[in-house]
C-alpha cells in the first residue's frame, strides 16, 4: 500500500472549478474531481499554518490550548507512527516555517525529508547591499509584519527567473523523483507540500498571461493582512496574481496525476489533495487571514480523496470532516490503530458511502473566537468580558513563529497539571499577551455571530436566534470537554452557564 498527499497552503475552495468557479484556469483540479471523491463540507480546525500541521500529525485540536508552536514532546505524530511501524514517510516541502523556531520539530518526524528554499521572504540568499532595485514599499502594499521580509523576498526572486527554478517546481520535481524511484516499492507515504498559493503570489509570465488585464500601478502580489484600502484596479490585479499562482499549482498537480497514470498507481495508492485554510481576496472588505472572524472563504476548504479500497470516483460527499481526520485516515489505510489521544476519525466509510463521522466541528485560532458548525449553521462565540482573558498558553516548547518566548513573557509562568492527552506531563502555563490572531479591530472579539450558510452563503447577515445559539453553545461545550479544553476558556467565552 502507498499514499500520497498533495498539500497546498491558502488554497481557496471558491476559486476552484470543481466548487463552481467558472473563470480560474485549473483543468487538473477538474480532472482530479473526476478521479476522486470531492468533499463539500470540509472545515478547518486550528488556524493558521503550523497549528493546522500539528493537527495533521496529532489528529486533535491545537487552538484551545496554545497558538503557533512546534510539536510537543507528548504529541503523537502520524508520520512518526508510520515510520515506527515499517511505513516509510517522506516529506518534500518549500514551506519555510518548518525551518523556524515555531515549526522545528515537524519535519524530523518523517523517515526522510527535503526542503526547497525561497518562499515568502525566506532568509535564503545573502545580499548585504543589493546591486539591483528593490520595489518601493508603500502603505498600499505592505503595512504589517510582512514589511520586514519585503527586501529579502525580492532578493530571493532574482534566483528564480524561470518556472523551472521556482521553489514550487523544485518541490514537485523532488516529489516526482520520489514517486518514480519508489513506484515498485511498498509501504510508503509521500507528502508533497507547497506553500503556494499563499502570498506573496509570485509566479511567471506564462501563468499571468492566462489572466490578461490592464494595470499600471506598483507591484502588488503581496497584500497585507488588513482592511481593503487599495483602488479597485489594484484589488483586481492582486486577485489575478493569486489566480495565476493557483494555475501554476494546478499545473504541478497535473504532473502528479500524470505520474499516477503512467505508473498505474491508482490501483494501490491513496491520494489526498488538501489545504490548511483559505484566504480572503477582498471578501468582507479584508485581505488575507488571521485578522477577522473565520468566514467561509478561510474556514470552508477543498478536499479530494481517492481511496483504491472503494474505488469511488467522480462523486461528492456531504459529511462534515476536518484536518484532524486525515492522520486517522492514513493510519487506518496502512492497517494501524490510531493512538488513544487522536480524536479524528478515519474516513474510509465516508469516502465509500458518505457515512458521517461527526455532527459538529470546532474551529478557530488561539485567543480568538471559538466557532462551531454542523455544516450549515456556523456559530462564532466571542469574548464575554471586558478583555480577552483569562487566556494562557500551555506548552513545553515556548516558541512563537520565528522566535522563542522572551524572558519577560515567561517570568510569571506556573506549572499546570497534566491534560488528558499530555501523557502525565505537567505543562508550562504562560499568560497569552498577544494572541497570534493579530486582531486589528478588537471589537470583533466581543461579538457573537450566527450564520445560516444555506440561505446566506456569503455570510452577510448574522442571525438572531437565541434558541439555536443556546443549542450550539451546548454542543460547543460538549466538544470542548471532549478535547479537555482549559477551564478558563469557558470563562473567557462566557460558557460556564452551559457546563451543567
Amino acid at each position: 500500500m502507498k499514499a500520497i498527499m498533495v498539500m497546498f497552503d491558502s488554497l481557496n475552495r471558491h476559486m476552484l472549478p470543481p466548487y463552481g468557479c467558472d473563470w480560474v484556469h485549473a483543468p487538473n483540479f477538474q480532472r482530479l474531481a473526476k478521479r476522486a471523491v470531492t468533499f463539500d463540507n470540509c472545515y478547518i480546525a486550528s488556524m493558521p499554518c503550523m497549528p493546522a500541521r500539528r493537527e495533521l500529525h496529532t489528529g486533535r485540536y491545537n487552538f484551545l490550548h496554545r497558538s503557533w508552536g512546534p510539536l510537543e514532546p507528548f504529541d503523537d505524530s502520524m508520520p512518526e507512527t508510520l515510520r515506527e511501524n515499517g511505513v516509510h514517510s517522506h516529506l518534500i516541502t518549500d514551506h519555510m516555517h518548518y525551518l523556524e523556531d515555531g515549526g522545528g520539530t515537524y519535519h524530523t518526524r518523517y523517515t526522510t525529508w527535503e526542503c526547497n528554499r525561497g518562499q515568502e521572504g525566506d532568509l535564503w540568499k545573502g545580499h548585504v547591499e543589493p546591486d539591483f532595485p528593490i520595489p518601493e514599499r508603500t502603505s498600499t502594499i505592505i503595512r504589517d509584519h510582512h514589511w520586514q521580509m519585503w527586501p529579502q523576498e525580492f532578493i530571493n526572486r532574482r534566483y528564480m527567473p524561470t518556472v523551472e527554478q521556482h521553489y514550487q517546481t523544485r518541490t514537485f520535481n523532488d516529489g516526482l523523483h520520489f514517486i518514480h524511484t519508489n513506484a515498485a516499492a511498498d509501504n510508503w507515504y509521500l507528502q508533497i507540500e507547497t506553500f503556494d498559493p499563499h502570498e506573496p503570489f509570485f509566479s511567471h509570465p506564462e501563468f499571468k498571461a492566462l489572466y490578461p488585464h490592464e494595470y499600471d500601478g506598483p507591484p502588488f502580489d503581496w497584500p497585507p493582512y488588513n482592511r481593503i484600502t487599495q483602488s479597485d484596479d489594484m484589488v483586481q490585479h492582486a486577485i489575478y496574481e493569486y489566480a495565476a499562482l493557483l494555475s501554476m499549482c494546478d499545473a504541478s498537480l497535473g504532473r502528479v496525476l500524470d505520474a499516477m497514470d503512467e505508473l498505474n498507481l491508482w490501483d494501490d495508492t491513496l491520494l489526498i489533495v488538501n489545504t490548511d485554510h483559505g484566504y480572503l481576496l477582498s471578501e468582507h472588505g479584508w485581505w488575507g487571514k488571521a485578522r477577522m472572524p473565520w468566514y467561509n472563504e478561510m474556514a470552508h476548504t477543498p478536499l479530494f480523496i481517492w481511496d483504491p479500497r472503494s474505488g469511488k470516483r467522480a462523486e461528492r460527499r456531504q459529511s462534515l470532516v476536518q484536518m484532524i481526520d486525515l492522520p486517522a485516515t492514513l493510519l487506518d489505510y496502512f492497517g494501524l490503530e490510531q493512538p488513544p489521544d487522536m480524536l479524528g476519525k478515519a474516513l474510509q466509510a465516508t469516502i465509500a458511502d458518505d457515512i458521517p463521522v461527526r455532527e459538529y466541528a470546532l474551529f478557530g485560532a488561539h485567543g480568538s473566537h471559538v466557532n462551531i458548525t454542523d455544516g450549515r449553521y456556523i456559530y462564532m462565540r466571542g469574548v464575554a468580558g471586558e478583555r480577552n482573558a483569562p487566556l494562557y498558553e500551555y506548552t513545553l516548547m515556548p516558541t512563537h513563529v520565528r522566535s522563542r518566548f522572551a524572558p519577560e513573557e515567561m517570568r510569571g509562568m506556573t506549572l499546570a497539571a497534566p491534560f488528558s492527552f499530555t501523557k502525565g506531563c505537567s505543562l508550562l502555563q504562560i499568560e497569552t499577551r498577544q494572541p497570534h490572531s493579530h486582531v486589528v479591530d478588537i471589537d470583533f472579539l466581543f461579538q457573537n455571530y450566527l450564520w445560516d450558510t444555506k440561505t446566506d452563503p456569503g455570510q452577510q447577515n448574522s442571525l438572531t436566534d437565541p434558541a439555536l445559539e443556546r443549542h450550539l453553545s451546548e454542543q460547543m461545550v460538549k466538544l470542548m470537554r471532549e478535547h479537555d479544553a482549559p477551564k478558563e476558556q469557558y470563562e473567557r467565552l462566557g460558557l460556564t452557564e452551559f457546563m451543567n
